[in-house]
Protein backbone atom coordinates (compact mmCIF):
# COMPACT_ATOMS: atom_id res chain seq x y z
CA UNK A 1 0.00 0.00 0.00
CA UNK A 2 2.01 3.07 -1.42
CA UNK A 3 -0.08 5.54 -0.13
CA UNK A 4 0.29 3.72 3.63
CA UNK A 5 4.11 3.39 3.24
CA UNK A 6 4.37 7.53 2.48
CA UNK A 7 2.04 8.08 5.56
CA UNK A 8 4.43 6.05 8.13
CA UNK A 9 7.48 7.83 6.61
CA UNK A 10 6.00 11.17 6.41
CA UNK A 11 4.61 10.70 10.15
CA UNK A 12 7.78 12.66 11.70
CA UNK A 13 7.12 15.62 9.75
CA UNK A 14 3.85 16.14 11.17
CA UNK A 15 3.23 19.37 13.38
CA UNK A 16 0.73 17.35 16.41
CA UNK A 17 4.04 15.24 17.11
CA UNK A 18 5.82 18.89 18.41
CA UNK A 19 6.19 18.85 22.34
CA UNK A 20 3.39 21.23 23.73
CA UNK A 21 3.93 22.46 26.94
CA UNK A 22 1.45 23.50 29.65
CA UNK A 23 0.38 26.75 28.33
CA UNK A 24 0.37 25.81 24.55
CA UNK A 25 -2.08 23.14 25.32
CA UNK A 26 -4.22 25.48 27.79
CA UNK A 27 -4.71 28.11 24.92
CA UNK A 28 -6.12 25.16 22.34
CA UNK A 29 -8.39 24.24 25.35
CA UNK A 30 -10.17 27.50 25.55
CA UNK A 31 -10.30 27.59 22.11
CA UNK A 32 -12.07 23.84 22.21
CA UNK A 33 -14.09 25.26 24.77
CA UNK A 34 -15.52 28.43 22.85
CA UNK A 35 -15.92 25.63 19.61
CA UNK A 36 -18.20 23.31 22.09
CA UNK A 37 -19.90 26.57 23.82
CA UNK A 38 -20.80 28.15 20.46
CA UNK A 39 -21.75 24.63 18.90
CA UNK A 40 -24.35 23.76 21.62
CA UNK A 41 -25.05 27.57 22.73
CA UNK A 42 -29.08 26.66 21.33
CA UNK A 43 -29.30 23.45 22.58
CA UNK A 44 -31.72 22.60 25.47
CA UNK A 45 -28.73 22.39 27.81
CA UNK A 46 -27.15 25.85 25.91
CA UNK A 47 -30.33 27.83 27.02
CA UNK A 48 -30.56 26.40 30.76
CA UNK A 49 -27.25 27.86 31.52
CA UNK A 50 -27.07 30.59 29.06
CA UNK A 51 -24.52 29.63 26.51
CA UNK A 52 -24.85 32.31 24.41
CA UNK A 53 -23.76 34.68 27.01
CA UNK A 54 -20.94 32.50 28.31
CA UNK A 55 -19.34 32.45 24.13
CA UNK A 56 -18.83 35.86 24.48
CA UNK A 57 -17.12 36.44 28.03
CA UNK A 58 -13.77 37.63 28.07
CA UNK A 59 -13.45 35.31 31.03
CA UNK A 60 -14.72 32.26 29.50
CA UNK A 61 -13.24 29.32 31.72
CA UNK A 62 -14.50 31.16 35.07
CA UNK A 63 -18.18 32.14 34.05
CA UNK A 64 -18.08 28.02 32.30
CA UNK A 65 -17.31 26.96 36.02
CA UNK A 66 -19.25 29.38 37.75
CA UNK A 67 -22.58 28.73 36.12
CA UNK A 68 -22.63 25.10 35.12
CA UNK A 69 -22.12 22.94 38.16
CA UNK A 70 -19.53 20.05 37.83
CA UNK A 71 -21.49 16.32 38.35
CA UNK A 72 -21.27 12.74 37.69
CA UNK A 73 -23.99 10.69 35.25
CA UNK A 74 -26.73 11.13 37.52
CA UNK A 75 -26.65 14.82 36.68
CA UNK A 76 -26.57 14.34 32.64
CA UNK A 77 -29.25 11.23 32.77
CA UNK A 78 -31.91 13.37 33.06
CA UNK A 79 -30.77 15.40 30.13
CA UNK A 80 -29.69 12.31 27.94
CA UNK A 81 -32.76 10.64 28.60
CA UNK A 82 -34.38 13.03 26.98
CA UNK A 83 -32.39 12.26 24.07
CA UNK A 84 -32.42 8.67 23.98
CA UNK A 85 -36.06 9.20 23.72
CA UNK A 86 -35.20 10.89 20.22
CA UNK A 87 -35.60 14.62 21.42
CA UNK A 88 -32.75 16.78 19.32
CA UNK A 89 -30.75 19.26 20.07
CA UNK A 90 -30.86 18.32 23.95
CA UNK A 91 -27.11 18.48 24.95
CA UNK A 92 -25.79 18.50 21.29
CA UNK A 93 -27.05 19.90 18.35
CA UNK A 94 -29.36 17.12 16.23
CA UNK A 95 -30.40 13.64 17.34
CA UNK A 96 -28.25 11.58 18.85
CA UNK A 97 -28.24 7.98 17.02
CA UNK A 98 -25.12 6.24 18.97
CA UNK A 99 -24.59 5.50 22.39
CA UNK A 100 -22.24 3.53 23.82
CA UNK A 101 -23.51 1.14 26.89
CA UNK A 102 -20.45 1.65 29.65
CA UNK A 103 -20.82 -1.19 32.61
CA UNK A 104 -18.60 0.69 33.93
CA UNK A 105 -16.94 -0.89 37.30
CA UNK A 106 -18.90 0.74 40.35
CA UNK A 107 -22.71 0.95 39.61
CA UNK A 108 -24.81 -1.93 38.91
CA UNK A 109 -26.72 -0.36 35.67
CA UNK A 110 -25.43 0.13 32.74
CA UNK A 111 -24.64 3.82 31.32
CA UNK A 112 -25.81 4.79 27.98
CA UNK A 113 -23.22 7.90 26.87
CA UNK A 114 -23.83 9.45 23.78
CA UNK A 115 -21.68 9.30 21.11
CA UNK A 116 -22.38 11.85 17.73
CA UNK A 117 -21.09 11.96 14.81
CA UNK A 118 -18.67 14.86 15.31
CA UNK A 119 -17.26 12.30 18.20
CA UNK A 120 -17.01 9.42 16.23
CA UNK A 121 -14.79 11.37 14.16
CA UNK A 122 -12.89 13.03 16.69
CA UNK A 123 -11.86 9.07 18.06
CA UNK A 124 -11.00 8.47 14.33
CA UNK A 125 -8.35 11.40 14.35
CA UNK A 126 -7.45 10.29 17.97
CA UNK A 127 -6.48 6.42 16.12
CA UNK A 128 -4.45 7.97 13.56
CA UNK A 129 -2.72 10.29 15.08
CA UNK A 130 -1.75 7.32 17.74
CA UNK A 131 -0.74 4.79 14.44
CA UNK A 132 1.25 7.81 13.07
CA UNK A 133 3.19 8.15 16.10
CA UNK A 134 3.64 4.66 16.40
CA UNK A 135 5.30 4.77 12.67
CA UNK A 136 7.94 7.78 14.39
CA UNK A 137 9.67 4.77 16.17
CA UNK A 138 12.22 2.54 14.98
CA UNK A 139 9.57 -0.12 14.37
CA UNK A 140 9.90 -1.83 10.97
CA UNK A 141 7.27 0.22 8.63
CA UNK A 142 6.68 -2.81 6.14
CA UNK A 143 5.80 -4.74 9.97
CA UNK A 144 3.23 -2.04 10.95
CA UNK A 145 1.60 -2.00 7.38
CA UNK A 146 0.49 -5.93 7.94
CA UNK A 147 -2.57 -6.69 9.27
CA UNK A 148 -4.01 -4.91 12.36
CA UNK A 149 -6.13 -7.06 15.10
CA UNK A 150 -8.48 -5.01 16.62
CA UNK A 151 -9.71 -7.17 19.43
CA UNK A 152 -13.03 -4.59 20.00
CA UNK A 153 -16.75 -4.93 20.51
CA UNK A 154 -19.60 -6.62 17.71
CA UNK A 155 -20.21 -4.32 15.58
CA UNK A 156 -23.84 -5.62 15.32
CA UNK A 157 -25.20 -3.02 17.20
CA UNK A 158 -28.80 -3.15 18.78
CA UNK A 159 -31.38 -1.01 17.37
CA UNK A 160 -34.45 0.15 19.57
CA UNK A 161 -36.19 1.70 16.74
CA UNK A 162 -34.69 5.22 18.16
CA UNK A 163 -31.32 4.58 17.99
CA UNK A 164 -28.09 2.05 18.31
CA UNK A 165 -26.21 0.73 21.33
CA UNK A 166 -23.42 -1.35 21.91
CA UNK A 167 -19.87 -1.35 23.18
CA UNK A 168 -18.01 1.89 21.97
CA UNK A 169 -15.57 -0.52 19.78
CA UNK A 170 -18.27 -1.66 17.87
CA UNK A 171 -19.29 1.68 17.26
CA UNK A 172 -16.90 2.99 15.67
CA UNK A 173 -15.16 0.03 14.41
CA UNK A 174 -17.67 0.35 11.47
CA UNK A 175 -16.30 3.87 11.13
CA UNK A 176 -12.87 2.61 9.96
CA UNK A 177 -10.77 4.90 7.83
CA UNK A 178 -10.53 3.90 4.21
CA UNK A 179 -7.45 3.65 4.03
CA UNK A 180 -6.86 0.98 7.00
CA UNK A 181 -9.51 -0.90 6.11
CA UNK A 182 -7.86 -3.45 4.03
CA UNK A 183 -5.73 -3.87 6.82
CA UNK A 184 -7.78 -4.62 9.86
CA UNK A 185 -8.98 -7.86 11.05
CA UNK A 186 -10.79 -9.89 11.79
CA UNK A 187 -13.41 -9.50 9.01
CA UNK A 188 -16.56 -8.42 8.95
CA UNK A 189 -18.61 -11.37 10.22
CA UNK A 190 -16.17 -12.42 13.13
CA UNK A 191 -16.73 -8.77 14.43
CA UNK A 192 -20.18 -8.61 14.28
CA UNK A 193 -19.93 -11.97 16.79
CA UNK A 194 -21.63 -10.93 20.36
CA UNK A 195 -20.38 -14.34 22.39
CA UNK A 196 -16.83 -13.38 23.20
CA UNK A 197 -15.47 -17.15 23.52
CA UNK A 198 -16.92 -17.73 20.28
CA UNK A 199 -15.05 -14.78 18.88
CA UNK A 200 -12.06 -16.06 20.22
CA UNK A 201 -12.47 -19.16 18.25
CA UNK A 202 -13.24 -17.78 15.27
CA UNK A 203 -10.41 -15.69 15.26
CA UNK A 204 -8.05 -18.44 16.45
CA UNK A 205 -9.13 -20.61 13.43
CA UNK A 206 -8.32 -17.57 11.13
CA UNK A 207 -5.09 -16.30 12.62
CA UNK A 208 -3.06 -18.89 10.43
CA UNK A 209 -4.29 -16.77 7.74
CA UNK A 210 -3.22 -13.40 8.97
CA UNK A 211 0.16 -11.81 9.30
CA UNK A 212 -0.43 -9.81 12.37
CA UNK A 213 1.46 -6.41 12.92
CA UNK A 214 -0.25 -4.65 15.56
CA UNK A 215 -2.69 -6.22 17.80
CA UNK A 216 -5.09 -3.93 20.31
CA UNK A 217 -7.37 -4.61 22.90
CA UNK A 218 -8.02 -4.57 26.94
CA UNK A 219 -5.18 -7.30 28.08
CA UNK A 220 -7.30 -9.35 29.36
CA UNK A 221 -8.62 -10.67 25.94
CA UNK A 222 -5.52 -10.49 23.73
CA UNK A 223 -3.83 -12.92 26.78
CA UNK A 224 -6.98 -15.71 26.88
CA UNK A 225 -6.47 -15.24 22.73
CA UNK A 226 -2.64 -15.67 22.73
CA UNK A 227 -3.14 -18.55 25.04
CA UNK A 228 -5.79 -20.35 22.70
CA UNK A 229 -3.82 -19.62 20.06
CA UNK A 230 -1.12 -21.60 21.62
CA UNK A 231 -2.57 -24.53 22.43
CA UNK A 232 -4.77 -24.85 19.29
CA UNK A 233 -1.54 -24.91 16.66
CA UNK A 234 0.84 -26.50 19.48
CA UNK A 235 3.50 -23.91 19.43
CA UNK A 236 5.19 -22.76 22.25
CA UNK A 237 4.67 -18.38 21.34
CA UNK A 238 3.22 -16.47 18.98
CA UNK A 239 5.59 -15.52 17.10
CA UNK A 240 5.46 -18.59 15.30
CA UNK A 241 2.27 -17.99 13.91
CA UNK A 242 2.78 -14.21 13.64
CA UNK A 243 6.25 -13.21 12.79
CA UNK A 244 6.19 -9.46 12.75
CA UNK A 245 3.98 -8.75 15.16
CA UNK A 246 5.73 -5.81 16.59
CA UNK A 247 3.37 -3.49 18.54
CA UNK A 248 0.65 -4.16 21.09
CA UNK A 249 -1.83 -0.83 22.13
CA UNK A 250 -3.30 -1.41 24.82
CA UNK A 251 -5.97 0.32 27.31
CA UNK A 252 -8.94 -0.09 29.75
CA UNK A 253 -7.25 -1.66 32.46
CA UNK A 254 -3.52 -0.98 33.88
CA UNK A 255 -0.87 -3.38 31.94
CA UNK A 256 1.09 -4.50 35.22
CA UNK A 257 -0.41 -7.41 35.95
CA UNK A 258 -0.42 -8.72 32.80
CA UNK A 259 2.69 -8.11 31.45
CA UNK A 260 4.77 -10.76 32.14
CA UNK A 261 2.20 -13.29 31.46
CA UNK A 262 2.12 -11.69 27.87
CA UNK A 263 5.72 -11.64 27.38
CA UNK A 264 6.15 -15.45 27.96
CA UNK A 265 3.82 -16.11 25.28
CA UNK A 266 5.63 -14.49 22.75
CA UNK A 267 8.56 -15.37 20.96
CA UNK A 268 10.71 -11.51 20.90
CA UNK A 269 10.31 -8.37 22.55
CA UNK A 270 7.38 -6.61 21.42
CA UNK A 271 6.19 -2.50 21.82
CA UNK A 272 3.77 -1.66 24.22
CA UNK A 273 1.69 1.86 23.60
CA UNK A 274 -0.95 2.42 25.83
CA UNK A 275 -4.04 4.41 24.87
CA UNK A 276 -6.76 6.05 27.19
CA UNK A 277 -10.55 5.75 25.22
CA UNK A 278 -13.37 5.97 27.12
CA UNK A 279 -16.98 5.61 26.27
CA UNK A 280 -17.43 9.31 26.76
CA UNK A 281 -14.45 10.04 24.07
CA UNK A 282 -10.46 9.72 23.02
CA UNK A 283 -8.52 11.16 25.78
CA UNK A 284 -4.92 10.36 25.46
CA UNK A 285 -2.33 8.33 24.20
CA UNK A 286 1.19 7.50 24.55
CA UNK A 287 3.26 9.43 22.28
CA UNK A 288 6.55 8.80 22.85
CA UNK A 289 7.86 5.01 23.07
CA UNK A 290 10.08 6.14 26.47
CA UNK A 291 7.13 8.19 28.35
CA UNK A 292 5.86 7.87 31.31
CA UNK A 293 2.53 8.73 30.54
CA UNK A 294 0.24 9.35 27.88
CA UNK A 295 -0.27 12.71 26.02
CA UNK A 296 -3.82 14.66 26.65
CA UNK A 297 -5.70 14.94 22.70
CA UNK A 298 -6.32 18.70 23.22
CA UNK A 299 -7.54 19.44 19.56
CA UNK A 300 -10.20 16.70 20.00
CA UNK A 301 -13.79 17.62 20.72
CA UNK A 302 -12.67 17.42 24.74
CA UNK A 303 -12.40 20.13 27.26
CA UNK A 304 -10.70 18.80 30.48
CA UNK A 305 -10.82 20.17 34.06
CA UNK A 306 -9.35 18.49 36.79
CA UNK A 307 -10.71 18.11 40.43
CA UNK A 308 -7.81 17.62 43.12
CA UNK A 309 -8.69 13.88 44.56
CA UNK A 310 -9.04 15.07 48.31
CA UNK A 311 -11.14 14.53 51.25
CA UNK A 312 -12.27 18.13 50.94
CA UNK A 313 -13.81 17.22 47.76
CA UNK A 314 -14.51 13.81 47.69
CA UNK A 315 -16.10 11.66 50.74
CA UNK A 316 -14.96 8.04 51.89
CA UNK A 317 -17.27 6.54 49.21
CA UNK A 318 -15.70 8.54 46.11
CA UNK A 319 -18.70 10.56 45.84
CA UNK A 320 -18.05 14.34 45.13
CA UNK A 321 -18.89 16.66 47.75
CA UNK A 322 -21.03 19.90 46.61
CA UNK A 323 -19.46 21.47 43.75
CA UNK A 324 -16.08 21.43 44.13
CA UNK A 325 -13.58 23.67 42.28
CA UNK A 326 -12.02 22.67 39.43
CA UNK A 327 -8.51 23.30 37.86
CA UNK A 328 -7.54 24.24 34.30
CA UNK A 329 -4.20 22.79 33.02
CA UNK A 330 -2.20 25.88 34.01
CA UNK A 331 -3.12 25.22 37.63
CA UNK A 332 -2.04 21.46 38.12
CA UNK A 333 1.20 20.36 39.26
CA UNK A 334 2.97 16.88 38.82
CA UNK A 335 2.16 15.29 43.03
CA UNK A 336 -1.57 15.51 43.07
CA UNK A 337 -4.38 12.91 41.92
CA UNK A 338 -6.68 14.54 39.80
CA UNK A 339 -10.61 13.46 39.44
CA UNK A 340 -10.95 13.71 35.57
CA UNK A 341 -13.80 16.90 34.41
CA UNK A 342 -15.16 16.93 30.66
CA UNK A 343 -17.06 18.40 28.42
CA UNK A 344 -17.55 16.99 24.98
CA UNK A 345 -18.56 17.02 21.82
CA UNK A 346 -20.82 14.43 22.47
CA UNK A 347 -22.95 16.89 24.56
CA UNK A 348 -20.74 16.24 28.23
CA UNK A 349 -21.07 18.87 30.27
CA UNK A 350 -18.68 19.31 33.66
CA UNK A 351 -18.70 15.38 33.20
CA UNK A 352 -16.98 13.72 35.81
CA UNK A 353 -15.71 10.74 33.84
CA UNK A 354 -14.64 8.68 36.98
CA UNK A 355 -11.21 8.48 36.63
CA UNK A 356 -8.58 9.59 38.81
CA UNK A 357 -5.07 10.75 37.02
CA UNK A 358 -1.96 12.70 37.92
CA UNK A 359 0.39 14.17 35.46
CA UNK A 360 3.76 12.55 34.66
CA UNK A 361 5.52 15.09 32.74
CA UNK A 362 3.65 18.40 32.50
CA UNK A 363 6.35 19.90 29.64
CA UNK A 364 4.84 17.00 27.49
CA UNK A 365 1.37 17.35 29.49
CA UNK A 366 1.40 13.44 29.71
CA UNK A 367 -1.11 11.18 32.44
CA UNK A 368 -1.38 8.27 34.01
CA UNK A 369 -4.46 6.96 35.47
CA UNK A 370 -3.90 6.15 38.97
CA UNK A 371 -7.63 4.75 39.59
CA UNK A 372 -11.17 5.52 40.16
CA UNK A 373 -12.95 7.88 41.95
CA UNK A 374 -14.67 4.85 43.19
CA UNK A 375 -11.97 2.23 43.27
CA UNK A 376 -10.14 2.99 46.03
CA UNK A 377 -9.81 2.08 49.74
CA UNK A 378 -9.82 4.13 52.59
CA UNK A 379 -11.76 2.92 55.50
CA UNK A 380 -9.43 4.59 58.42
CA UNK A 381 -6.94 7.13 55.92
CA UNK A 382 -4.90 4.77 54.61
CA UNK A 383 -5.87 5.86 51.02
CA UNK A 384 -4.98 2.60 49.23
CA UNK A 385 -5.18 3.82 45.26
CA UNK A 386 -5.39 1.07 42.40
CA UNK A 387 -1.90 2.29 41.39
CA UNK A 388 -0.80 0.86 44.68
CA UNK A 389 -2.45 -2.63 44.38
CA UNK A 390 -1.32 -2.70 40.96
CA UNK A 391 2.52 -2.15 42.09
CA UNK A 392 2.31 -4.17 45.02
CA UNK A 393 1.14 -7.62 43.19
CA UNK A 394 3.46 -7.20 40.49
CA UNK A 395 6.32 -7.16 43.28
CA UNK A 396 5.07 -9.63 44.81
CA UNK A 397 4.72 -11.96 41.63
CA UNK A 398 8.51 -11.07 41.13
CA UNK A 399 9.41 -11.90 44.77
CA UNK A 400 7.57 -15.57 44.63
CA UNK A 401 8.64 -15.95 40.89
CA UNK A 402 4.69 -16.72 40.29
CA UNK A 403 1.70 -14.59 38.05
CA UNK A 404 -0.46 -13.04 39.75
CA UNK A 405 -2.95 -11.49 37.52
CA UNK A 406 -6.43 -10.93 38.67
CA UNK A 407 -7.32 -10.13 41.97
CA UNK A 408 -9.95 -7.61 43.57
CA UNK A 409 -9.97 -6.15 47.37
CA UNK A 410 -12.57 -4.89 50.05
CA UNK A 411 -12.72 -3.69 53.46
CA UNK A 412 -14.50 -5.21 56.40
CA UNK A 413 -14.51 -5.19 59.71
CA UNK A 414 -11.69 -6.49 61.52
CA UNK A 415 -12.61 -8.36 65.04
CA UNK A 416 -11.81 -6.42 67.49
CA UNK A 417 -13.67 -3.50 66.09
CA UNK A 418 -11.29 -1.79 63.88
CA UNK A 419 -11.02 -2.53 60.27
CA UNK A 420 -9.08 -4.81 57.60
CA UNK A 421 -8.54 -5.62 53.88
CA UNK A 422 -9.68 -8.80 52.05
CA UNK A 423 -7.73 -9.61 48.93
CA UNK A 424 -9.23 -12.05 46.50
CA UNK A 425 -6.50 -12.85 43.89
CA UNK A 426 -6.74 -15.46 41.14
CA UNK A 427 -3.89 -18.16 41.52
CA UNK A 428 -3.89 -21.49 39.72
CA UNK A 429 -1.95 -23.71 41.11
CA UNK A 430 -1.00 -25.12 44.69
CA UNK A 431 2.42 -24.52 45.39
CA UNK A 432 1.16 -20.86 46.66
CA UNK A 433 1.09 -20.16 50.50
CA UNK A 434 -2.14 -17.40 51.15
CA UNK A 435 -0.17 -16.45 54.31
CA UNK A 436 2.89 -15.69 52.31
CA UNK A 437 1.24 -13.90 49.81
CA UNK A 438 -0.24 -11.55 52.43
CA UNK A 439 3.14 -10.35 54.19
CA UNK A 440 4.38 -9.79 50.75
CA UNK A 441 1.71 -7.81 49.42
CA UNK A 442 1.58 -6.19 52.83
CA UNK A 443 5.49 -5.26 53.41
CA UNK A 444 5.06 -3.45 49.53
CA UNK A 445 2.01 -1.42 50.34
CA UNK A 446 3.92 -0.11 53.19
CA UNK A 447 6.97 0.82 51.29
CA UNK A 448 4.78 2.04 48.42
CA UNK A 449 1.92 4.41 50.52
CA UNK A 450 3.13 5.92 53.87
CA UNK A 451 -0.34 6.46 54.93
CA UNK A 452 -1.00 2.70 54.86
CA UNK A 453 2.17 1.89 56.40
CA UNK A 454 1.17 4.48 59.51
CA UNK A 455 -2.61 2.87 59.86
CA UNK A 456 -0.99 -0.53 59.55
CA UNK A 457 -0.25 0.48 63.22
CA UNK A 458 -3.53 2.05 63.94
CA UNK A 459 -6.59 1.07 62.89
CA UNK A 460 -6.36 -1.09 59.89
CA UNK A 461 -5.36 -3.83 62.11
CA UNK A 462 -4.68 -6.61 59.20
CA UNK A 463 -5.09 -8.21 55.45
CA UNK A 464 -6.76 -11.14 54.44
CA UNK A 465 -5.32 -13.05 51.30
CA UNK A 466 -7.94 -15.59 49.46
CA UNK A 467 -6.12 -17.15 46.46
CA UNK A 468 -8.85 -18.69 44.23
CA UNK A 469 -9.05 -19.95 40.35
CA UNK A 470 -8.52 -16.98 37.92
CA UNK A 471 -11.28 -18.65 35.76
CA UNK A 472 -14.11 -16.91 38.48
CA UNK A 473 -13.00 -13.83 37.56
CA UNK A 474 -14.38 -14.41 33.97
CA UNK A 475 -17.08 -16.47 35.16
CA UNK A 476 -18.75 -13.68 37.83
CA UNK A 477 -18.36 -11.13 34.63
CA UNK A 478 -19.95 -13.63 32.37
CA UNK A 479 -22.62 -13.91 35.33
CA UNK A 480 -23.19 -10.28 35.96
CA UNK A 481 -23.28 -9.30 32.42
CA UNK A 482 -20.09 -7.60 32.16
CA UNK A 483 -18.05 -9.67 29.85
CA UNK A 484 -17.25 -7.48 26.95
CA UNK A 485 -14.51 -5.69 24.90
CA UNK A 486 -13.85 -3.50 27.63
CA UNK A 487 -13.99 -5.95 30.27
CA UNK A 488 -12.77 -4.19 33.79
CA UNK A 489 -13.21 -6.50 36.27
CA UNK A 490 -13.02 -4.11 39.77
CA UNK A 491 -10.26 -3.60 41.55
CA UNK A 492 -12.14 -2.18 44.71
CA UNK A 493 -15.78 -4.04 45.40
CA UNK A 494 -18.20 -1.97 47.71
CA UNK A 495 -22.09 -2.89 47.93
CA UNK A 496 -23.96 -4.27 46.08
CA UNK A 497 -21.17 -5.69 44.02
CA UNK A 498 -19.71 -7.21 46.68
CA UNK A 499 -23.23 -9.01 48.20
CA UNK A 500 -22.57 -10.24 44.90
CA UNK A 501 -19.36 -10.97 44.82
CA UNK A 502 -19.09 -13.08 48.34
CA UNK A 503 -22.34 -15.27 47.38
CA UNK A 504 -21.26 -16.17 44.15
CA UNK A 505 -17.65 -16.88 45.79
CA UNK A 506 -19.15 -19.02 48.73
CA UNK A 507 -21.62 -20.43 46.21
CA UNK A 508 -18.69 -21.73 43.79
CA UNK A 509 -16.68 -23.07 46.66
CA UNK A 510 -19.71 -25.01 47.87
CA UNK A 511 -20.20 -26.86 44.77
Amino acid sequence: MPFLKTLFEKSKNLQFHRNISAKRGHNTQIKTLKRLIKKAQFTEFGKAYNFEKISNSENIVDDFRKVIPAGDYQKMLIWWERCRKGEPNITWPGKIDYFAVSSGTTDNSSKYIPVTMEMQRAIQRGSVRQMLSIARTDVPKDHIMKNWLMMGGSTDLDYNGIYYSGDLSGITTVRIPLVFQRISKPETEIKKEKNWNEKIQKITREAVNWDVGIIAGVPAWVQMLFENILEHYKISNIHEIWPNLEVYVHGGVSIIPYKKSIDKLLGRPIKYFETYLASEGFIAFQHREDASGMRLLFRNGIYFEFIPFNEKNFDDSGDMIGNPQALSLLEVDEKTDYALLISTCSGAWRYLIGDVIRFTNLKNCEIEITGRTKHFLSLCGEHLSVDNMNRALELTSDNLGVSLIEFTVTGIPHPDGYFAHQWYIGYDGNSLDAEVVKNTIDSHLKILNDDYRIERTAALRDIYVDLIPNDLFIAWMEKTGHFNAQTKFPRVLKNEKLADWKAFISQTKGN
